[in-house]
């Protein structure tokens, strides 16, 4: 099987991302002999979140055959990831004194899943700009 649009892979690669984020850690509280991580399902909201933006990560590779209906799947999981971000921001900051972000760990999965997701989203630009002038020639 070759996959032909590379923002099925995009798409793919942040839902992995976003996977990989509900089951690890993203921040760190106490001193460095004593820390203790604190995991995404320590928090509920930012769990139920995560777990939402994977599965629509995962329905918007299926909705190749409807080019628009992806392209606002895809731009309410950007919205969502940047949610997200602020939400795990606000955990770590105003929820529980003394946290700090690990940096390397689930910090940079959503930024990294932010970048694949809004990749996959020029690509699909680019596919409707093709398509409408491919129609024009018609």
């Amino acid at each position: 099987m070759v996959i032909q649009r590379i923002q099925t892979l995009m798409l793919l690669i942040a839902a992995i991302l976003m996977a990989i984020f509900c089951c690890t850690g993203f921040a760190t509280v106490g001193a460095a002999d004593a820390a203790r991580t604190v995991l995404v399902a320590d928090a509920p909201v930012l769990l139920t979140l995560n777990i939402l933006i994977a599965a629509l990560l995962v329905i918007s590779i299926f909705l190749y055959r409807d080019l628009r209906r992806q392209m606002r799947v895809t731009l309410l999981i950007l919205l969502l990831i940047c949610a997200s971000m602020v939400t795990s921001g606000f955990i770590i900051y105003a929820g529980i004194p003394g946290a700090e972000p690990i940096l390397l760990g689930g910090v940079s999965l959503l930024l990294l899943a932010l970048i694949f997701a809004l990749l996959a989203y020029r690509a699909m630009g680019r596919d409707r700009r093709l398509l409408a002038a491919a129609d024009r020639l018609r």
